[in-house]
């Protein structure tokens, strides 16, 4: 095991030196503390995609395409109350790696964290509360929503419907608030309500998130 371990780590490195903005080692540390070789192994996959994307140079629609892609490979659904055993918990993108499960906000968190040390700016990215119709009804939801320019129409990130969409053909989503590190939004809008303050979870997921090397 700790050899495993160990080799993990090396390739880890490796790969990761490439990566700017973010601190391998407290990664690396917090994911084989909670989650072992097989957690080590997931955060190994992503570092090398972020370090493709990086020495490839790649555009904005690669880098959205390609991130949302390996979280709807990467992660399986779950409800807070399987894989945390709470009824509401928003996971780091380490946790979610590490369990390689979660929930809508789980989805949304990493893929918004992953894009930001990408290289996309903080104001192209919301994370939105919807209202989604599904077959059993409607239920609360949330995508990650992306701008390519500040007027632009949102494209919606999502793991419910796995194909990155205009909001527009996005008709069984409607958007109730969206929010990132630097404020709260009406919708999908540009009308700020503020900060971040209120929402507590945020802010406890953006300490916890520092933590581990974000």
């Amino acid at each position: 095991m700790m050899k495993s371990v160990i080799s993990l780590f090396l390739v880890f490195f490796i790969t990761f030196t490439l990566v700017i903005a973010l601190d391998y080692t407290k990664m690396e540390s917090a994911m084989i503390d909670k989650y072992g070789a097989e957690g080590l192994e997931r955060l190994k996959a992503w570092s090398v995609l972020m370090n493709n994307l990086k020495t490839e140079n790649a555009d904005a629609t690669t880098k959205v395409d390609r991130i949302n892609e390996f979280f709807n490979r990467q992660v399986t659904w779950g409800s807070d109350d399987k894989v945390w055993g709470d009824k509401d918990y928003w996971a780091t993108p380490i946790e979610t790696m590490g369990k390689a499960a979660g929930d809508c906000e789980d989805f949304s968190i990493a893929k918004y964290y992953s894009l930001l040390n990408s290289g996309i700016a903080i104001k192209q990215l919301r994370l939105v509360y919807v209202k989604a119709k599904t077959n059993s009804g409607v239920q609360a939801h949330m995508v990650l929503a992306y701008y390519p320019t500040p007027d632009a129409e949102p494209l919606i990130l999502d793991n419910l419907v796995t194909t990155i969409r205009p909001a527009s053909r996005r008709k069984d989503l409607s958007p109730v608030f969206s929010f990132n590190g630097e404020g709260v939004f009406s919708g999908t809008s540009s009308e700020s309500k503020g900060g971040t303050e209120k929402l507590s979870r945020w802010q406890d997921l953006m300490k916890r998130t520092k933590n581990e090397g974000f």
